[in-house]
C-alpha cells in the first residue's frame, strides 16, 4: 500500500469513503441548505426591517399603524413551514430505507461485532478468525459491489458503533441483534468511536477499520490463521502466561489459554493499538499494560498483574512474538 493509503483517515461525516455514509452526507448536505435557505430569508427580512422601519429624527413620536389579522400572512407561515418538513422527511425516509434495505449481494464479507466494556471483538465465522479492536476489510468494488455486512451484538451494556466515513451509528443493544454494512471505495486507516456512554472508559473505546485491496486483505486473513510460535519461543515466557490468570480471560491458539472474557491474543503484536486505541503496540506500552493496565486505562476491568520484574520480562519477550 502507498504512502495515501497507509494515513490514517479520521473522521468526517461530509467526506465518506462508503456508500451508507455517502447517502448520509447528501442527506446531510441538502438539510444543511434548506436550514441555511430558511436562515437567509428569516435574516433578510429582519434587516430589510430593521433597515426600512428605523426611526428617524423626522419621525414624529406617535404609534404606528397596528393591524389585526391577515389570512395571507397566517396561510403563509403555516403552509411553508409544513412544506418544508414535509420535505425534510420524506427525504429522510427515503435515505433510511436505502441503507436499511439493502439486500446482501452474493459474496459479501460477514463479520460479528460484540461490545465489550471497553473493548471491540471482531469475529470473522467464515474465515475462522477472531481479533480485536481493529477491523480489516476488503475495498468494495464499484462495479462489482462486494460489501461488509456487520453483525452487532453486546456482551454486558449498550454501545454504539460508529466510523463516520463508512456508515452511520448503529446501537449494540444487550440481548438484541443490529445489523449494518459497509462498502468502502477507497482504502486507508478509518477512526471510529462507541458513539453510546458506556462508562467510566467510554471515551477510550475507540476502533480502527483499516480497507485494503483484496489481495492485501487476502495476506492478512492468511497470517491470522496461522498458529503461535512453537514451544520453544521463550517457553518461559509462555509458562509464565499459562501458569497465571491469563488463560482465564484471553485466548492463544496453540496454548491452553481458551478464554473468552477478554480479546484473542493469537496475532497481539500485529495489531498497531493497546488497550481499544489508549496506546501505540510497543513492547514498552505492552509491558506497562501487562503490569498495570490502570496506569494507562482507570477504571479497565483488566487486573495489575503483579509478577516479579523477571517473569513480567519474559512474559513480555514471548508476547511481542505473537505476530
Amino acid at each position: 500500500m502507498g504512502a495515501a493509503n497507509r494515513q490514517i483517515a479520521r473522521g468526517a461525516v461530509f467526506s465518506p469513503v462508503s456508500a451508507p455514509a455517502g447517502e448520509i452526507a447528501t442527506l446531510g448536505w441538502f438539510v444543511l441548505g434548506v436550514a441555511a435557505a430558511i436562515f437567509l430569508v428569516v435574516f433578510g427580512l429582519l434587516l430589510y426591517s430593521v433597515v426600512r422601519f428605523r426611526a428617524r429624527a423626522s419621525d414624529e413620536p406617535r404609534e404606528p399603524a397596528q393591524l389585526y389579522g391577515s389570512n395571507q400572512i397566517e396561510f403563509a407561515w403555516t403552509a411553508v413551514p409544513v412544506l418544508i418538513v414535509s420535505v425534510l422527511v420524506l427525504t429522510t425516509i427515503r435515505t433510511i430505507y436505502d441503507v436499511q434495505a439493502a439486500k446482501e449481494p452474493p459474496g459479501a464479507l460477514h463479520i460479528r461485532v460484540i461490545g465489550h466494556q471497553w473493548w471491540w471483538e471482531f469475529q470473522y465465522p467464515d474465515l475462522g478468525i477472531v481479533t480485536a479492536n481493529e477491523l480489516h476489510i476488503p475495498l468494495s468494488d464499484s462495479a462489482h459491489p462486494t460489501p461488509t455486512w456487520l453483525r452487532l451484538e453486546s456482551a454486558d451494556v449498550a454501545h454504539s458503533f460508529w466510523v463516520p466515513r463508512l456508515a452511520g451509528k448503529t446501537d449494540l443493544i444487550p440481548n438484541k441483534i443490529n445489523t449494518m454494512w459497509i462498502a468502502p471505495h477507497q482504502t486507508g486507516t478509518y477512526l471510529g468511536q462507541c458513539a453510546e456512554f458506556c462508562g467510566t472508559q467510554h471515551a477510550m473505546m475507540l476502533l480502527r477499520v483499516i480497507v485494503e485491496p483484496r489481495p492485501v486483505f487476502d495476506q492478512w486473513v492468511a497470517a491470522q490463521r496461522l498458529r503461535v510460535p512453537s514451544q520453544s519461543v521463550e517457553p518461559h515466557g509462555r509458562q509464565v502466561f499459562e501458569s497465571n490468570a491469563c488463560v482465564s480471560c484471553h485466548a492463544v491458539r496453540g496454548t491452553s489459554a481458551h478464554g473468552t472474557y477478554g480479546p484473542d491474543l493469537t496475532h497481539l503484536m500485529s495489531r498497531q493499538t493497546l488497550g481499544s486505541g489508549v496506546a501505540l503496540n510497543t513492547p514498552e506500552h505492552l509491558k506497562i499494560w501487562v503490569d498495570d493496565p490502570g496506569r494507562m486505562k482507570p477504571g479497565v476491568l483488566m487486573p495489575a498483574m503483579n509478577l516479579s520484574e523477571k517473569d513480567l520480562d519474559e512474559l513480555i519477550a514471548w508476547m511481542v512474538t505473537l505476530k
